[in-house]
């Protein structure tokens, strides 16, 4: 494996009692300077890679790497060159938001604390307050100062955006764009599609445990598949396309038929020779709508609610 990638793993596996696999044989790579989005539902393995690749659980097999050196053999020189924010972030509750942050910056070893002050301005955050004080989004809030304050070379996000208001969710793309522009790293699980669309350079998707694709965002937004309105004179235009080669996901309604396209528009048009277009409107699917792709309506989540894995903790 080499040593040039800021995260590495190949054939990672990781499996539970009675037969369960949280991931198998992954193998995925992230370039520096770059935003890299992990995308997954309910139980895909998300929160098992974060965890290997910290060297808080151990996998099954396979073997993972960042900047080159193995998470298990060099796991403590690793964790300074990262931040890291969980799903859940539990911290001293009878402490101040500061007295966390020094206490953090001691045990790292080196904090920029001119910038630590700027991100508690951009981030409306109160760091005098008591940790069981906190709402949940002004948690959130001290998790990013932690993850962000020593600028390191690497960030590892874990749904890191949930709880914010949309005011500070911008701020929190304007940060991971700085980030990137200093020539540093994100690895960025995410529920909330909208982000990882907004930020992200690429994606990975994952489920049930096994990586499905691996591409640019705009390449994943720009796939051959369309979405398709068509406005008939007369209707009963969904009869008539049921069988067309590439339609799937038929409705009409309110003299009005939808349909999602892949491949060719000749097989379409042909099929549509016969009746009367009023009206057709064509677009690209966003990343939700491949993310729908890949699981289906019952089993995506796109509206940054969270969800739990196999394990118990968040996917």
């Amino acid at each position: 494996m080499t040593g040039q990638l800021v995260i590495e793993t190949r054939n990672l596996s990781k499996s539970y009692g009675r037969g369960i696999k949280a991931l198998d044989s992954l193998s995925l790579s992230v370039q520096p300077g770059e935003i890299f989005g992990y995308l997954g539902p309910n139980g895909a393995g998300k929160t098992t890679t974060i965890r290997i690749l910290l060297d808080l659980i151990r996998p099954s097999g396979g073997e993972a790497r960042m900047f080159g050196q193995d998470v298990r053999q060099q796991g403590v020189e690793l964790h300074r060159r990262i931040g890291f924010l969980p799903g859940e972030l539990n911290l001293w509750k009878g402490l101040t938001g500061r007295e966390v942050m020094h206490y953090m910056a001691r045990v790292r070893g080196t904090t920029d604390w001119r910038y630590a002050d700027q991100l508690i301005d951009r981030l409306k955050f109160d760091p005098s307050l008591r940790v069981r004080s906190y709402s949940t989004g002004n948690k959130r809030k001290l998790g990013l100062v932690l993850a962000l304050m020593h600028k390191p070379e690497l960030l590892i996000l874990d749904e890191p955006s949930s709880g914010l208001d949309p005011l500070m969710q911008q701020t929190f793309n304007e940060l991971m764009l700085e980030t990137k522009a200093d020539g540093r790293t994100v690895f960025l699980s995410s529920h909330v599609l909208s982000e990882v669309q907004a930020i992200c350079d690429r994606a990975a998707i994952l489920n049930g445990g096994q990586l499905k694709t691996v591409s640019t965002v705009e390449a994943l937004t720009r796939s051959n598949v369309r979405l398709v309105t068509l406005k008939l004179k007369g209707g009963g235009g969904a009869a008539m396309l049921q069988a067309v080669p590439g339609v799937s996901d038929l409705q009409e309604a309110d003299g009005h038929v939808t349909l999602r396209l892949s491949g060719d528009f000749d097989p379409l048009l042909k099929a549509l020779s016969a009746a009367y277009v009023e009206d057709m409107h064509v677009e690209e699917p966003s990343l939700e709508d491949i993310f729908l792709g890949f699981y289906g309506n019952g089993n995506a989540v796109s509206n940054g609610r969270r969800t739990t894995d196999r394990t118990g903790a968040s996917s």
